[in-house]
C-alpha cells in the first residue's frame, strides 16, 4: 500500500464550509491525519483519510483538503458527507460519528479520479485547524508490529471493511480464499476434526463457509440444532485459526423476506454467542431470487441492526438480485447496488458465478462494481450453474487471476463428496478418513487446492 502521513503548519487558516446537520461546531484544537491509496488503476484511485482529534471532543466537524492536481475529483465517499468546490474536498461527521472525543479517530474514505499525476492532498484542517503528523511513516499511528501465530485469524485479527476492501488488524487490504460446506442437513458426516484439520494444514484455507440452508430440511424443521451446528462449526475453525462464514442459506422461496423473523432470531443468537471472536463474518441472503433490490434492501435493513445489536465489530455480507449476481442474471447490472446502498456500515455485496455458465459479461460487472462496492464472492464453482456437467478450467482460472488481481475473497463451493462434479471430494470419501491425499479429491478439488494452498502473504505493516 502506498501510504503518505500529511505534515501541515500549525496556525493554518481554515477553509470554511458550514456543516449541514446536527450542533454548532466545536473549535478543534489539535489533529492528525494519514492519508493513503489503498489501490490506483488507470484513471482512477481509493483514498483512505484517517483523522485522530488531539484536543477537546468536538461536535459537528468537518474536515477539509486540498486536491492539488487540477485534474483530480472526488467521485464517491463513505463514512462522511462529502463535496467539492474547486479543489477543495470536505468530508462533515454523519450521525454515528458526528462527535469526536479527545484521541477519537474517523476512518474515512472515498474513491476519486484524475487525469494528469496523482499527488497526495495538502492542507488537511478539522473544523479549521491545521492537523499535523509525521512524514513519511514511523510516527506513533504506524500500524503496530505483527503477532499472532501464524494461521490467518492469528495475523489478521478483526476484520473490517475499508472502502471497497475487506481490511485486517493493521487496516491493510486482504484477500481470504476457501471453501464451503454442502448443506448441513445433507453433509454433516464432511465436516469433523479430521476434514478441518485438512482443510486447515493441507489446503491452508483461511475461510469455512458454512453453509446453513432454511428450507430443504434446514433451519425450519430444527432451529435449536441447526444453530448449534452452526455454531460448533465456528468453535472448530477458530481452533485451527480460520475464518467462519455464517450462510444464513435462502434459495427457495427466492425472496429473503420470506425468512425475516427466522433470520432475526438466528442472527440474534449466533451473534450474541459469537461476539468476542474475531473469526466470525455474517453472510444474511444467500441467493436472492425472484425479488427485487429494493425487496433485498429492506431484509438487510432489518436484519444488520439485529446483529450489530450483539455483535457490533463484525463484518456483514448482503446478497444482490439474481441469485446474487449483482442483478445480471435478472438482466441489470451493478448500478441498482450502487446507486442505493443498503443504508449500514462495515458491510460487503455477494457475488456468486459458476464458471462454465458464466463468463465475460459477468466478470466484466464485476471489474467494474470492485471500484465502487465492497465484493465478497461467498459462492462458485467450477462447472455450471446446476453444480454439474464438465470443469471449465480456463473459465475457472480467468475467475481466480481476477479475483486475485482484485483483493475480491472467495469460497468455493463445496467442501464435500456429493455426487456432483462441483465437489472437491470423491463420493464416498466423508465415510472414510482421509481428507488429504490426492487419490480422493475430484478434478475440481484439486484445482481449487492448489490456488488456495498458495502463500496468503497478508500486510502487517
Amino acid at each position: 500500500m502506498k501510504r503518505f502521513l500529511a505534515l501541515l503548519a500549525a496556525g493554518a487558516t481554515g477553509m470554511g464550509l458550514t456543516v449541514l446537520a446536527g450542533p454548532p461546531a466545536a473549535a478543534a484544537t489539535g489533529c492528525t491525519v494519514e492519508y493513503t491509496v489503498a489501490s490506483q488503476w488507470q484513471g482512477g484511485f481509493q483514498g483512505g483519510v484517517k483523522v485522530t482529534n488531539l484536543g477537546d471532543s468536538v461536535s459537528g466537524w468537518h474536515l477539509t483538503f486540498t486536491l492539488p492536481d487540477s485534474g483530480q475529483k472526488m467521485v464517491q465517499g463513505w463514512n462522511a458527507t462529502w463535496s467539492q468546490s474547486g479543489s477543495t474536498v470536505t468530508a462533515a461527521g454523519v450521525d454515528w460519528n458526528r462527535t469526536l472525543a479527545t484521541g477519537a479517530t474517523a476512518d474515512l474514505g472515498f474513491v476519486g479520479s484524475f487525469s494528469g499525476a496523482n499527488p497526495a492532498p495538502t492542507g488537511f484542517a478539522l473544523n479549521g485547524v491545521a492537523c499535523t503528523g509525521t512524514v513519511g511513516g514511523g510516527g506513533d499511528d504506524d500500524p503496530p508490529p505483527a503477532t499472532g501465530d501464524g494461521t490467518p485469524v492469528g495475523t489478521n485479527g478483526q476484520l473490517r471493511v475499508c472502502g471497497v476492501n475487506l481490511c485486517n488488524q493493521y487496516n491493510r487490504p486482504i484477500q481470504l480464499r476457501g471453501m464451503s460446506t454442502h448443506g448441513l442437513q445433507w453433509f454433516s458426516q464432511c465436516y469433523n476434526n479430521a476434514s478441518l484439520d485438512a482443510l486447515a494444514n493441507d489446503w491452508k484455507a483461511d475461510l469455512l463457509r458454512t453453509a446453513m440452508y432454511v428450507q430443504e430440511d434446514g433451519y425450519e424443521t430444527d432451529p435449536a440444532g441447526f444453530t448449534g451446528k452452526v455454531n460448533s462449526l465456528v468453535d472448530m475453525a477458530e481452533a485451527r485459526g480460520m475464518y467462519a462464514l455464517i450462510d444464513f442459506h435462502t434459495l427457495t422461496p427466492g425472496d429473503p423476506n420470506y425468512n425475516l423473523e427466522r433470520a432475526k432470531t438466528f442472527f440474534a443468537s449466533v451473534g450474541a454467542r459469537n461476539a468476542s471472536k474475531k473469526n466470525v463474518i455474517y453472510e444474511i441472503a444467500n441467493e436472492p431470487n425472484g425479488v427485487s433490490w429494493a425487496g433485498i434492501k429492506n431484509y438487510a435493513e432489518q436484519v444488520i441492526p439485529v446483529i450489530r445489536a450483539a455483535d457490533p465489530d463484525a463484518v456483514v455480507v448482503v446478497g444482490t438480485r439474481g441469485w446474487s449476481s449483482l442483478g445480471v442474471s435478472d438482466g441489470s447490472n451493478e448500478s441498482e447496488v450502487v446507486n442505493s446502498p443498503v443504508n449500514a456500515t462495515n458491510i460487503m455485496y455477494a457475488f456468486h458465478f459458476y464458471a462454465a455458465s458464466h463468463k465475460d459479461n459477468y466478470r466484466a460487472a464485476v471489474s467494474r462494481a470492485a471500484s465502487q462496492l465492497p465484493l465478497f464472492v461467498t459462492e462458485f464453482g467450477t462447472v455450471s450453474a446446476t453444480g454439474g456437467g464438465a470443469l471449465d478450467r480456463s473459465s475457472t482460472t480467468a475467475w481466480l487471476d481476477l479475483l486475485d488481481q482484485l483483493k475480491i475473497s472467495y469460497a468455493n463451493w463445496t467442501y464435500s463428496d456429493a455426487d456432483e462434479s462441483s465437489a472437491a471430494f470423491k463420493p464416498g470419501t466423508c465415510d472414510g478418513g482421509d481428507y488429504s491425499s490426492n487419490g480422493v479429491l475430484t478434478e475440481s478439488g484439486a484445482l481449487l487446492k492448489s490456488r488456495i494452498s498458495t502463500p496468503d502473504n497478508f500486510p502487517t505493516t
